[in-house]
C-alpha cells in the first residue's frame, strides 16, 4: 500500500508493509520519506500521528511517526511498527500537537 501525494507535504512518499498471523493479528511496518518536521507546517505542530481505519470502518490511532534525518542524508524519514487484531483497509497521517490525541487533526498523507 502506498500513501498519495500530498498538498500539505508534497515531498513526502511513503509506503505501508502489512502481514497477517494465523492468529489474524497484522504486522504494520509504514515508511515515509522526505517528511517536512511537523514544526515546519504551518501552523506548526509537535509530532506526526498515523492512523488505521478499519473494515468496520473505525478510526484508531496506531501511534506516533519515529522521525530522522541522517547525518549524510537530508532526507527526512518517518518510520512506525505497530500490530493490530483489527483488519485495516486504509491509513493516514495527521499532524499533532500530543501523540495521544482520539481524533485526527490536519490530515498530511492518505493512502485513499
Amino acid at each position: 500500500m502506498a500513501f498519495k501525494n500530498s498538498s500539505v507535504v508534497p515531498a513526502a512518499v511513503g509506503s505501508i508493509n502489512l502481514k497477517s498471523d494465523k492468529n489474524n493479528n497484522h504486522t504494520i511496518k509504514i515508511s515515509i520519506n522526505h517528511l517536512a518536521p511537523a514544526s515546519q507546517l504551518t501552523p506548526p505542530y509537535n509530532t506526526y500521528v498515523v492512523w488505521m481505519v478499519t473494515e468496520n470502518n473505525e478510526t484508531k490511532n496506531i501511534g506516533q511517526l519515529i522521525s530522522s534525518s541522517s547525518f549524510l542524508s537530508k532526507a527526512l524519514k518517518g518510520s512506525l511498527s505497530a500490530v493490530s487484531s483489527y483488519k485495516p483497509v486504509s491509513f493516514f497521517i495527521s499532524a499533532e500537537n500530543e501523540g495521544n490525541v482520539e481524533y485526527p487533526g490536519l490530515i498530511v498523507l492518505s493512502t485513499r
